[in-house]
């Protein structure tokens, strides 16, 4: 049984053959693929993912070298044809990561971006919180996913692909406690949310990469916080990011996905999925008519 509400009724924790990047369906080959956060957990993963699957280009980023340069070394002894690109960098300094994507970038534009790098802050209530670092989590994690989307978009190839790790505080609340993650997540959706309104050519998901065991979620309490003992692999959403990359997702471009939804399920109610707002951020039950409100306001 889901531990959570899902518009599937197959729950998945961990990876399943739909979504394996050794499927031909979902083939990277020859792509250029920028992971944030690269270093660890569901970033390195990540990029292990889209190297089995044929990437030839993998950069790597994270404030930390070392475990840039374990998952460069482990990426490189079973892919040898894959160059691995790594880069220490504080996504919240913008010339560190122009720097980096312009290098990146040299001898070709970038055909999927994996936007990683988060931090969770105090886990007080409004009540309590230290107004200055409540604003500083806001502050850090909205900056780098800003940096990250401009230097994206100057360097992105047609028809490009992002994915918005984000969290599922953006649209649940998880309680006072997690007052500065929340209201952060949520401003990061509405961003990439503005980079896909602005760039329709391009596909920009979002994903709650489901409930595995990342520093962050220890540094939130874990299985305490979430109640949940099965935690999900790195490999669920790892593998779910390339199929997110691979044409079979495009109905699915700008919503908010957590990768425990059973892809398979998820394409047999494609129709109904493109032709209303299920699986997006907004106000429930608006519009409450069948208008074209986009139009009237483009005029």
């Amino acid at each position: 049984m889901a531990p959570f509400p899902s518009p599937t009724s197959t729950w998945h924790s961990e990876s399943y053959p739909s979504i394996s990047p050794s499927r031909p369906e979902l083939s990277a080959k020859g792509k250029s693929v920028l992971v944030t956060g690269g270093g660890t957990g569901i970033g390195a993963e990540t990029a292990i993912s889209f190297a089995t699957a044929g990437a030839s280009r993998i950069s790597l980023l994270g404030r930390r070298e070392q475990p840039l340069l374990d998952t460069k070394a482990s990426i490189e002894e079973k892919f040898a044809n894959v160059e691995v690109f790594v880069a220490s960098t504080d996504v919240t300094d913008k010339s560190q990561v122009d720097t980096v994507f312009a290098k990146f970038a040299e001898s070709a534009k970038i055909d999927v971006l994996v936007s990683g790098a988060a931090m969770i802050g105090p886990q007080d209530p409004i009540r309590d919180v230290d107004g200055e670092r409540f604003l500083v989590t806001v502050d850090q994690n909205l900056r780098g996913s800003l940096f990250v989307a401009q230097a994206f978009l100057r360097h992105a190839s047609e028809n490009a692909v992002a994915i918005d790790i984000n969290s599922s505080a953006a649209h649940i609340n998880f309680g006072p406690g997690f007052s500065a993650y929340n209201v952060a997540k949520l401003a990061v959706f509405r961003l990439w949310d503005s980079v896909a309104a602005g760039n329709p050519d391009l596909s920009i998901f979002h994903i709650q990469p489901g409930i595995v065991d990342t520093d962050m979620n220890k540094e939130a309490g874990g299985v305490k916080a979430t109640g949940i003992e099965d935690h999900g692999k790195f490999s669920l959403p790892a593998h779910f990011n390339v199929w997110l990359a691979s044409p079979e997702s495009r109905f699915l471009k700008s919503k908010f996905l957590w990768a425990n939804w059973d892809v398979d399920e998820l394409k047999a109610k494609e129709k109904d999925i493109e032709s209303n707002n299920l699986l997006s951020i907004g106000l429930g039950g608006w519009p409450f008519q069948d208008t074209n409100w986009s139009a009237t306001w483009e005029s």
